[in-house]
């Protein structure tokens, strides 16, 4: 049997669907099990335990592009393509390839589309995201084992990240910390670089760490105002990893602290200590999901929570968090 698994297009998504996939494979171990993805999620899967083959999508905006990507996995001959994507187009694609069973959430009109769809329920309060991607496997027969989010990095991705950092010059005796500062999502998510700065000293002259930037190239103003606040200028490393560079670079962290965005969940699925900030989102959705880990929101606002991606009001749900605050939670994880 050949099944086809449309993954999610965020790194969080993604993480949050490993449990899954995990299960799929358990209830189908004859099975080759095939992902179709964006290029770049190749770097989470390079231990192979989720899946065997990987098939990369481009952006799908244009029906020429659909029509090739259909044509590419019609030429595969899957039995089977379950969507873990919520949207029209990913069901369209599996159609338009001529999949036998499609199975996904019965949602936004694509259930034309469905052989086998589960509907969609909305939950108060709400419960984690891996439960969402779990609760559509058990919707459609499938038998779930208990949850768990991990990655694995080769021992030479561990080698080549330690001489990366050493090759910029950090001591690998002091413990190193990562300020992950952005947020693809928008800036409602985004604590101020200027409160990263504060929280940075801190820990210099509290904690004697080593310290290092993350993020893409929108990250560079943010990385900016931090290194120009801090006496020991940390490790800028925003826009010159990859994403299996950055893996490796996590797994060497003492503590990982961030903003709710992809990488956090990198850090988890490590295992490496993370300080997560939230604040227009809800972490019973999107928080980390094992220990260790620590998160910091200011839920007693009457917006909260709104998920927009840009704040319409005064930001106060990250405003109201102090330098302090983060500092003492980080400070716990180290020596």
């Amino acid at each position: 049997m050949k099944i086809v698994v449309r993954i999610p297009n965020w790194i969080g998504d993604v993480l949050f669907a490993l449990p899954a996939l995990e299960s799929l494979k358990a209830a189908h171990p004859e099975a080759e099990i095939w992902l179709a993805a964006g290029a770049w999620v190749k770097d989470l899967f390079a231990g192979g335990e989720y899946a065997d083959r990987i098939i990369p999508l481009p952006p799908l905006h244009r029906w020429k592009d659909l029509r090739a990507a259909a044509k590419a996995l019609e030429a595969r001959r899957f039995e089977i393509g379950l969507l873990l994507t919520n949207s029209f187009s990913s069901a369209l694609l599996f159609a338009a390839a001529h999949i036998p069973e499609r199975w996904g959430y019965r949602r936004d009109g694509r259930g034309v589309f469905l052989t086998k769809s589960v509907a969609r329920k909305s939950e108060d309060p709400p419960s984690h995201m891996v439960y969402y991607y779990l609760r559509l496997l058990k919707g459609l027969g499938l038998p779930t084992l208990p949850p768990e989010i991990k990655l694995s990095l080769p021992p030479e991705g561990q080698e080549r990240a330690r001489k990366t950092l050493a090759g910029l010059g950090a001591d690998l005796k002091r413990p190193v910390v990562i300020l992950n500062p952005g947020a693809a999502f928008g800036p409602a998510k985004r604590w101020p670089a200027s409160r990263f700065a504060e929280l940075g000293l801190l820990l210099q002259e509290r904690k004697g760490v080593v310290l290092a930037v993350t993020g893409g190239p929108e990250d560079s103003a943010a990385a900016e105002e931090i290194a120009a606040f801090l006496p020991e200028k940390p490790l800028n490393l925003v826009g010159k990893t990859t994403l299996g560079e950055l893996l490796g670079i996590t797994s060497r962290a003492a503590v990982f602290i961030t903003n709710d965005t992809g990488p956090m969940h990198m850090a988890n699925a490590l295992r490496v200590p993370v300080v997560g900030l939230f604040g227009p989102t809800d972490p019973r959705a999107t928080a980390p999901f094992h220990a260790p880990a620590t998160v910091i929101k200011k839920d007693d606002i009457p917006c909260w929570p709104c998920s927009n991606r840009e704040c319409p009001f005064d930001h106060r749900c990250l405003l109201r968090i102090s330098a302090a605050e983060v500092f003492e939670a980080a400070a716990a994880y180290l020596p």
